[in-house]
């Protein structure tokens, strides 16, 4: 499968659910205390570093990035899918939202302060990841803090249903934390720490908390 192959389907199905996922993640971060505190977390290591624009790479409907805003954090968000983007713009009118992907993240060098992609990486191959953390780095100014949410394991699932039975073709690539480490320290960031979220349950989350090195 091409590049072209997998964004392309990536996109309409996202595009296909963009209204019943933002209905079903809607609020959700409100039972979530340690999401919100990696979040809050984040917030503080921008201040940290100096304050400026962060961006949520993968941003879906916009929760995350308007839970940043609240937090006092100048954040936008981008994503693949332009329907994705319509229900971020419609539900949060105040806030910066842009469709882009991150394979091709057209940011400027060191222009943001922070960079967040939470469970948008899962869909990204393998040998896509460090081209991709590449432009990560590329965008991170200087000792910006880095985080990732994603889910564990070792396999490559493909998802044909979701969010309200609509039809969907994506491929979801569960990874072990010691390895996206690892590709994050070939891309020039320094992990600081790492988070298993659920550890006794069937589907782990992980969270990464990286620093672009100075």
């Amino acid at each position: 499968m091409t590049t072209d192959d997998w964004l392309a389907d990536t996109r309409t199905s996202y595009d296909t659910v963009a209204v019943s996922y933002a209905d079903q993640v809607r609020g959700a971060l409100a039972g979530h205390q340690y999401l919100r505190a990696a979040l809050a977390l984040f917030a503080d290591s921008v201040r940290t570093a100096g304050g400026g624009p962060v961006a949520d790479v993968g941003c879906g409907p916009g929760e995350v990035t308007a839970h940043l805003h609240e937090l006092g954090v100048d954040a936008f968000g981008i994503d693949l899918s332009p329907a994705m983007i319509d229900v971020a713009r419609r539900d949060h009118p105040g806030l910066r939202f842009e469709v882009g992907s991150m394979t091709e993240l057209d940011l400027p060098v060191a222009s943001v302060a922070g960079l967040l992609a939470w469970q948008s990486l899962i869909h990204i191959p393998d040998d896509e990841v460090p081209t991709v953390f590449g432009r990560f780095h590329r965008a991170l100014r200087p000792g910006g803090p880095l985080q990732l949410l994603f889910h564990v394991g070792d396999e490559s699932l493909l998802k044909t249903e979701g969010y309200g039975g609509h039809p969907m073709k994506v491929h979801v690539h569960r990874r072990q934390p010691d390895q996206v480490a690892s590709w994050l320290h070939d891309a020039g960031f320094v992990v600081e720490a790492q988070m298993l979220l659920d550890p006794d349950a069937k589907a782990q989350q992980a969270i990464l908390f990286a620093r672009s090195k100075s």
